[in-house]
């Protein structure tokens, strides 16, 4: 008796979820007032598409790729940092959500130096995908060409900051899930960089526990494994919403 006591009292406060409806695309949806626009929409097959987010990571609206329109908001707003509200109109693929995620898609190939036919994730690039979604077969910025280096110093992965497009999914997963923390950000703007251990080489890393979870999570070829060939390397996802759980549970 005294032991099941115990477990009442270790477990948390919970409140109860009040429930909102909502139309997506004219479509009526139900969610959780603790549900992201985004994760109401999945659930009911809506897609709506991402870089930045990723099942079992937490939400930072990073790449801006899941804009959409909320009628009665002045600007368009990130699906995955939106909570529900009871009566929310929202719109997933009018023509201004579409052309913003076109200027981004491109904006983010003209600010980095991305060679799809040499990239050992050509064929199961998300950046890619989400490029030929959406009809980009040109870019109409500048091209940067920022001359950026290839970390190659860890004996069996990489990191290609040519690639990069600061989804921030490398450091939340090390940080979230592996808990090593070794990934984070440096420096702001056009500079802005994911860097190992206050920015000294991957392969000096004393905190790195070389687990792989980055590489897998990265979308598009930034982060690698060693002696892959073009289009070799296909990334698997499926055993992070299992280990945030248990992390949880712990």
């Amino acid at each position: 008796m005294v032991a099941h006591l115990n477990r009442k009292r270790r477990d948390p406060v919970r409140t109860r979820r009040k429930v909102k409806t909502l139309k997506i695309n004219g479509l009526d949806v139900s969610g959780t007032d603790e549900q992201t626009i985004l994760e109401v929409a999945r659930e009911n097959d809506i897609s709506i598409p991402t870089l930045c987010t990723l099942e079992g990571l937490s939400n930072i609206g990073a790449c801006r790729i899941c804009l959409v329109e909320v009628e009665g908001a002045r600007r368009l707003l990130p699906a995955c940092a939106t909570l529900i509200d009871e009566g929310m109109v929202v719109k997933t693929k009018t023509p201004r959500v579409v052309e913003y995620r076109r200027k981004l898609v491109e904006l983010l190939f003209a600010e980095k130096n991305h060679y799809c036919a040499v990239c050992v994730s050509n064929g199961h690039c998300e950046l890619q995908q989400l490029a030929e979604d959406l009809g980009v077969d040109h870019i109409r910025y500048p091209y940067v060409y920022p001359e950026l280096n290839v970390d190659a110093t860890h004996a069996e992965l990489g990191v290609d900051h040519n690639r990069c497009v600061l989804c921030q999914r490398c450091v939340r997963v090390c940080d979230e899930l592996e808990g090593a923390h070794t990934w984070d950000m440096m420096d702001r703007g056009e500079n802005t960089r994911v860097v190992t251990d206050m920015h000294q080489n991957w392969g000096e890393s004393k905190t790195c526990t070389e687990c792989g979870k980055c590489v897998q999570v990265c979308p598009t070829g930034a982060l690698f494994k060693k002696g892959s060939a073009v289009g070799e390397l296909e990334k698997e996802t499926e055993f992070l919403p299992y280990l945030k759980v248990m992390r949880e549970e712990q």
